[in-house]
């Protein structure tokens, strides 16, 4: 990777750091003054993708996603959420059969780190006899990291360093490497259940709508002509950009009008902690 790619991608991650710190310092400086308490717990669940060689199936190629969160509660309605997720995505032409002729595929994992605030319909908070339970909805920002590869003949290659639509190439100055760091837009609805008096269940559907057309690594076009090559003279580059070698350059290859989308379904348990500045408990049998 050369040093000005390099560059962008720290540069990237830093802004979306900062970005993310925002809430989180809001957060603290609220603990002190609010009748709340705070969670930490574990996610299991599943992941997928929705772009150029999926463009509509949900939970298409769904496969295991985990990780771990710490959540503020303000009051019995109002949360905030600070998470990371490990996942896999992955789309095939051959499966979704959105373009049998451009027959590309690719899997990638993801890190997802997300800043959501939660708002429950009904009041709610662990260890309650009468509000234990609530559908919510939430919403946030964040980040991810991904690194989409390809398969040829059993194998799996990076596609990011390859170009496979012509990215740093001299034919196409203007096409740069993308960067594997995006931000993210995440929502979604779920539903929280008090277990006793210390856990807490929640299951929950994810939408996070990224800022990147390139978790696929498909966008726009091809840009070599190897419509009727032979496969045993044309790199891997060439092949990964077009398997089926029925393209010419500049034919469309995906559609950069609409950036991608991922998406996490699944069941967190929580633990509650009680801040150690608190004096006055909550009464559990409101």
């Amino acid at each position: 990777m050369n040093h000005k790619l390099l560059n962008l991608h720290h540069f990237s991650a830093s802004i979306a750091m900062k970005i993310l710190l925002v809430p989180v310092l809001l957060l603290f400086s609220l603990v002190g003054f609010t009748q709340s308490y705070g969670e930490i717990g574990l996610f299991g669940g599943g992941s997928y993708y929705i772009g150029d060689l999926n463009p509509a199936k949900q939970f298409q190629i769904t496969k295991p996603a985990f990780g771990a969160f710490v959540r503020h509660n303000f009051n019995e309605r109002i949360a905030f959420k600070l998470a990371g997720t490990y996942g896999t995505i992955g789309g095939d032409d051959a499966l979704s059969k959105a373009d049998l002729t451009r027959n590309l595929n690719f899997s990638s994992s993801i890190i997802d780190i997300s800043t959501t605030f939660e708002i429950n319909f009904f009041e709610y908070f662990i260890g309650s006899l009468k509000y234990y339970v609530t559908p919510y909805m939430f919403g946030g920002a964040g980040m991810v990291l991904f690194n989409p590869k390809g398969s040829y003949n059993g194998n799996l290659y990076e596609l990011q360093p390859l170009g496979t639509e012509g990215q740093g190439s001299d034919a196409y100055p203007d096409r740069k490497p993308y960067s594997k760091v995006a931000f993210t837009i995440p929502f979604g609805i779920g539903v929280k259940y008090s277990l006793n008096d210390f856990v807490g269940l929640s299951l929950y559907w994810s939408m996070q709508k990224t800022y990147t057309d390139y978790l696929d690594d498909v966008s726009t076009t091809y840009y070599l002509d190897l419509s009727g090559d032979d496969p045993a003279t044309t790199d891997i580059a060439g092949l990964l950009s077009d398997p089926t070698l029925l393209h010419n350059s500049n034919m469309q290859r995906g559609n950069s009008e609409t950036n991608d989308w991922y998406s996490f379904a699944g069941l967190s348990v929580s633990l509650k902690i009680n801040y150690a500045s608190r004096h006055k408990c909550l009464n559990v049998f409101l």
